[in-house]
């Protein structure tokens, strides 16, 4: 009997590295649920019978169970969750607000949350799966100037997690991991900062969206790799440059 066709969750899906993500997999010949909050209505992507839009705030456990149901009825099954949504607001500690807080708590959080445990309970019943979660090397190299403390302690839950989620899973055929990207060339980063954003890697340069969906696609085929955080970031991760 031939393989199913396999799927794949990507959420932040509309721009940037998650709509590299969606056409990397529809490549791949992956059925896809792409979500973000406006995509039904932006769509970015052609037309496709292996592709499903699901709008949505991620942070709603009700578009989370919206976004699993899709999969599930519309595809069959659930073989790779990429949690990509997220936010990016840097500033100093004692700027950071309660609306700053809840925001970065929602997206990244409780967006990571909902859809991970309906997705983790489609692949039990799989008895397989593959979960990669989009952090930052922030997490584990704060730089000095880059005041970003309070997205740093949201972020730094995901690489906890994972390591977690790694060893519950282990023994189920679920594999967890981490992609911390550095400075990605995206619509999030304005022209004028750039030349100020390649300083923050040893190689001088920012990352493409191209290498962080290379990480992903390498930790989706990685069948003896779980609870890695793999550092994206131009060799930042690794000490004082």
């Amino acid at each position: 009997m031939a393989n199913p066709q396999k799927t794949a969750i990507v959420t932040g899906a509309s721009q940037g590295i998650g709509a590299g993500l969606v056409e990397a997999f529809l490549k791949r010949g992956y059925n896809v649920v792409a979500n973000s909050r406006n995509i039904a209505k932006t769509n970015p992507f052609p037309a496709s019978p292996n592709l499903a839009l699901v709008g949505g705030d991620i942070g709603d456990p009700k578009t989370a169970a919206k976004i699993v149901d899709t999969a599930v009825s519309r595809f069959g099954r659930i073989d790779v969750l990429v949690n990509n949504a997220g936010i990016f607001l840097p500033k100093p500690f004692t700027e950071y607000t309660a609306e700053d807080f809840n925001a970065l708590v929602s997206t990244t959080l409780a967006g990571f949350l909902y859809v991970s445990q309906l997705s983790v309970k489609q692949m039990l019943r799989q008895k397989s799966g593959s979960i990669v979660n989009i952090s930052t090397t922030l997490v584990d190299q704060p730089i000095a100037g880059v005041s970003a403390a309070v997205q740093v302690m949201v972020k730094g839950g995901l690489n906890a997690v994972t390591r977690a989620l790694a060893m519950e899973y282990a023994k189920e055929g679920i594999r967890v991991n981490t992609v911390a990207a550095g400075v990605i060339n995206t619509p999030m980063h304005k022209p004028e900062t750039l030349e100020f954003l390649k300083g923050l890697h040893p190689v001088g340069r920012i990352g493409e969206i191209k290498e962080i969906v290379d990480a992903v696609l390498y930790l989706t085929d990685a069948t003896f790799t779980t609870g890695e955080i793999l550092h994206v970031d131009g060799g930042a991760h690794a000490g004082k440059w």
